[in-house]
C-alpha cells in the first residue's frame, strides 16, 4: 500500500509540474506572439489587437468551409461583398488573382454586366497601356496631362488619419495617378508622397476661405503656385450625402487641422449644403471661370447628377457663353454612397446610381457637342476591373475610387467610418489605433492595387479585341435586362458616346 501511495503521490506531483510547464509555455508563447504582433508592420488588425487578432484569420479560413451552411455566400454581403473585397486584398498584396472551380457570380439578375469577347484576339496577353489625356488644353496656361485611368478621389485629412493620407500619397505617386484632397484642404501629408494633387473646393472653402468664409483669390494663387497641385475641383455634392455638407466635430479640429482649414481650434468644421455664391448655372460657370483664371490650371466640378433637364440647361448656357466658360472636367458621383457618414435617408434614397447617371451625362455631352471639350471622371463603387471596364465602355475618361484604396490600406468594412473607432487606423484620430497602419507597408499595397486594377483592365480589353482600355465602346459589354436575357450597352443607351 505504501508503494501505491508513493506512486500516486509521484504521479500527482509530476502531473502538476507538467501542467505548470505547459501553462508557463502557453503564457510565454502569448507574450512572444504579442511582441511579434505589436512590432510587425503588415497587418493593422494584429498591430492594434495582438494575439486575439489571429482569430479573425482563423474564422475567415473556417468560413470558406462553413459559410455554405451557416454564413452568407460570396456575393451576398453589403455594401461590398466578400468576392469584391477579396479581389482588392489580393491585388493589394500583389498575389495571384485567379479563382478555382468556377465563378460564384449569379449572371441572372437584372443589371448584371458581361463583356463580349472577340472571336479573334490580338497576339498579346494584355492590351497596350492607356494613352495620355490632356485637361484644360487651350483654355489655361498650365493644362494637365496624365495617362492614368484609375485615381484616388477626395478623402479629407481629418475624415481620415495622417498615416492613411501619407500612405495614399506615396501609393498614388508610385502608381502614377492623381490624389484628390477632399474638402478638408491641402496638408503637408498630401504633398509628402509627391503625387499629383487635385485640390477640392468644398462648400466650406476650407484652405481657400477668406475671413468671411468666401473664396480667397490670394490663397487660390498660393496653392496654384505649387507644381504638385495640377487641377481644382469645385464640389457641388457627393454620393454619400447629396444635399448636405460635411461636418467634422470640434473635438477633432486640432491645431493642425484648424490651421489647414482656416478655422479656430475646437471649432466645428461645418460645410454648408451649397456654395453661397452659386444660385444658378450662370453662377456656377462664373465660379469655374474665376477659379481657372486665378489659378491658370484646369478646373471642373463634382456632383451627384440626377436630372437630364439640368444638364440640358447647363450645357446650353455653355454653348451660348462660349467654351472658355465650360468646366475642363466633370466628376459624376453616385448615389451608392461613399465613405462619408450621412443620414440614411440621403445615403439610401437621394440621387441616381452611377449606372444611370454616367450614361446620362455622356449622352448629354455628345448631344450638345461638348464631349471633346469636357472630360468625364466617374466615381461610385467602382473598385474592381468589371466596374471600371463598364464605365470605360460607356465613355468615361477616368475613374476615381475611394473604397478600393481603403481596402488596400487594410479596411475590413467594420462600418465605423462615422465614429472615431475605426479598428484599422484609417478613419480615426485615436493614436493607438493609428499605430496599426504602417505607412511603409500600406503605400506599397495602394500602388499594387491600382497597378493590378489597370493591368486587369488591359486583360479585359485584350479579350474584347481592342488595343487600349479607353478603346472599349458600348458594343463591348452587355447588361441583363429581364429573365436572364442581355442586350448590349449600345442598344440600352443608343449613343455615339466616343467621337
Amino acid at each position: 500500500m505504501d508503494a501505491v501511495a508513493q506512486f500516486v503521490s509521484n504521479f500527482i506531483t509530476y502531473s502538476v509540474l507538467v501542467f505548470i510547464f505547459f501553462i508557463g509555455l502557453g503564457v510565454a508563447s502569448v507574450i512572444v506572439i504579442y511582441i511579434m504582433d505589436r512590432t510587425q508592420q503588415s497587418s493593422s488588425i494584429l498591430r492594434n489587437y495582438p494575439v486575439i487578432g489571429h482569430f479573425r484569420d482563423l474564422f475567415n479560413h473556417l468560413g470558406e468551409f462553413f459559410r455554405q451552411y451557416f454564413f452568407a455566400m460570396d456575393r451576398e454581403e453589403m455594401p461590398f461583398n466578400r468576392a469584391q473585397r477579396q479581389w482588392v486584398y489580393r491585388a493589394a498584396a500583389d498575389k495571384d488573382s485567379t479563382v478555382p472551380f468556377g465563378s460564384t457570380r449569379d449572371l441572372r439578375p437584372e443589371g448584371t454586366i458581361m463583356f463580349v469577347n472577340a472571336p479573334f484576339l490580338p497576339l498579346t496577353e494584355e492590351s497596350l497601356p492607356p494613352k495620355s489625356i490632356s485637361l484644360g488644353e487651350g483654355y489655361c496656361d498650365q493644362p494637365y496631362t496624365t495617362s492614368s485611368i484609375v485615381n484616388i478621389p477626395g478623402m479629407s485629412f481629418g475624415a481620415i488619419s495622417k498615416p492613411a493620407v501619407l500612405a495614399l500619397s506615396h501609393g498614388a505617386k508610385a502608381a502614377g495617378c492623381w490624389m484628390n484632397t477632399g474638402e478638408g484642404g491641402l496638408s503637408e501629408y498630401h504633398l509628402e508622397g509627391g503625387a499629383d494633387i487635385v485640390f477640392q473646393i468644398g462648400t466650406g472653402k476650407f484652405g481657400v476661405r477668406d475671413g468671411k468664409g468666401g473664396l480667397s483669390e490670394d490663397k487660390l494663387s498660393n496653392l496654384a503656385a505649387l507644381d504638385q497641385v495640377k487641377m481644382f475641383e469645385i464640389k457641388l455634392s457627393q454620393g454619400a450625402k447629396p444635399g448636405k455638407g460635411g461636418m467634422l466635430p470640434g473635438e477633432k479640429v486640432t491645431a493642425e487641422i484648424a490651421n489647414i482649414r482656416g478655422l479656430k481650434i475646437g471649432e466645428d468644421a461645418i460645410s454648408p449644403n451649397r456654395h453661397h455664391e452659386r444660385n444658378d448655372n450662370g453662377d456656377l460657370l462664373d465660379m469655374i471661370y474665376r477659379v481657372r483664371h486665378v489659378t491658370n490650371k484646369p478646373t471642373g466640378f463634382k456632383a451627384v447628377i440626377s436630372s437630364s433637364d439640368w444638364l440640358d440647361q447647363l450645357f446650353g448656357l455653355i454653348n451660348e457663353r462660349g467654351l472658355e466658360y465650360a468646366p475642363d472636367f466633370i466628376t459624376v458621383d453616385s448615389s451608392d454612397g461613399g465613405t462619408g457618414a450621412a443620414p440614411m435617408s440621403l445615403m439610401d434614397d437621394m440621387g441616381l446610381p452611377i449606372k444611370e447617371s454616367l450614361p446620362m451625362l455622356i449622352d448629354k455631352l455628345v448631344e450638345h457637342g461638348l464631349r471633346d471639350r469636357i472630360k468625364v471622371n466617374a466615381s461610385g463603387k467602382l473598385i474592381n476591373p468589371t466596374e471600371v471596364a463598364w464605365a470605360l465602355c460607356l465613355g468615361t475618361d477616368f475613374v476615381s475610387t475611394a473604397r478600393g484604396p481603403m481596402f488596400a490600406l487594410g479596411c475590413i468594412q467594420a462600418l465605423q467610418c462615422n465614429k472615431n473607432t475605426c479598428p484599422t487606423g484609417i478613419a480615426t484620430h485615436d493614436k493607438d489605433r493609428q499605430k496599426g497602419l504602417v505607412v511603409e507597408d500600406k503605400q506599397v499595397k495602394v500602388a499594387h492595387y491600382i497597378k493590378n486594377l489597370e493591368k486587369e483592365l488591359r486583360i479585359l480589353s485584350n479579350s474584347c479585341g481592342v488595343k487600349r482600355p479607353r478603346d472599349l465602346t458600348r458594343q463591348h459589354a452587355r447588361m441583363v435586362v429581364q429573365f436572364g436575357k442581355s442586350v448590349t450597352l449600345d442598344e440600352l443607351y443608343p449613343s455615339t458616346a466616343k467621337n
